[in-house]
């Protein structure tokens, strides 16, 4: 889960946990299941502060669902930043690879995740895998995707159709309380296997997502330690 604005904290009973802020992400796989807590700390909730964020969650093929958990801190430090020849757009390559550049997230099947800041007016077209598919979801401001330039706005998710680059553009003009277009670039290499999903269970058979049920209901998640003014959120599996 990225952060954009605010902070950000998290605990899981593997022993994972953090706290995250401004350009941070925190990288969590839950393989064969774990309990976790996440929640803006308690002061920044008091003091009515902003909080901006964006949760992803990724599928895991069938041979790595049952893998042990794992949590990752990525720092706003340790992601690759690019920026488009004229400067007129900042690329964050937090998960796969762009052009050659590489970023720190772990994967477990081929996947891309960039965080672009374009300014207004700015253009910027990037090259993508042939094999992945791709979509634009846009955290903030205006702008247009893909050589028609289709508008896509905050909030809004824009599917690319075949190809080997994605063009974003952002508009000439944007909000007032939004200077520049935030958006997230994502693709990857399709799975193509069967999933069921329940709650925040996630498996590709319902025999397996009633073996995960029972795993949690009779405490094999683990437990997570109290964190004072936190409250438990509930188990993944994936």
């Amino acid at each position: 889960m990225p952060a954009i604005d605010g902070i950000f904290d998290h605990q899981d009973s593997n022993g994972g946990g953090g706290t995250i802020t401004n350009g941070d992400t925190q990288w969590m796989t839950a393989g064969s299941g774990l309990l976790h807590i996440e929640a803006p700390p308690e002061h920044l909730v008091m003091s009515g502060g902003l909080f901006h964020g964006l949760q992803l969650w990724v599928n895991l093929p069938a041979k790595d669902k049952m893998m042990a958990p794992r949590y990752q801190d990525i720092r706003s430090g340790s992601v690759q930043l690019l920026t488009s020849p004229d400067g007129g757009a900042l690329l964050r390559v937090i998960a796969g690879e762009l052009d050659g550049h590489e970023g720190p997230g772990i994967t477990h099947t081929p996947i891309t995740m960039i965080h672009a800041t374009l300014a207004p007016g700015a253009e910027v077209t990037l090259p993508w895998r042939e094999d992945f598919n791709g979509l634009a979801y846009v955290m903030a401001g205006r702008g247009a995707v893909g050589a028609e330039r289709r508008p896509v706005h905050l909030g809004q998710t824009a599917v690319f159709g075949a190809g080997g680059s994605l063009t974003v553009r952002a508009d000439e003009k944007q909000d007032s309380h939004t200077p520049d277009l935030e958006i997230v670039l994502l693709g990857g290499r399709p799975i193509r296997e069967p999933m069921a999903h329940y709650g925040p269970f996630v498996m590709n058979t319902k025999d397996e997502l009633m073996q995960a049920f029972e795993d949690f209901q009779k405490g094999r998640l683990g437990t997570v330690p109290a964190v004072h003014g936190m409250t438990e959120k509930g188990p993944d599996q994936d």
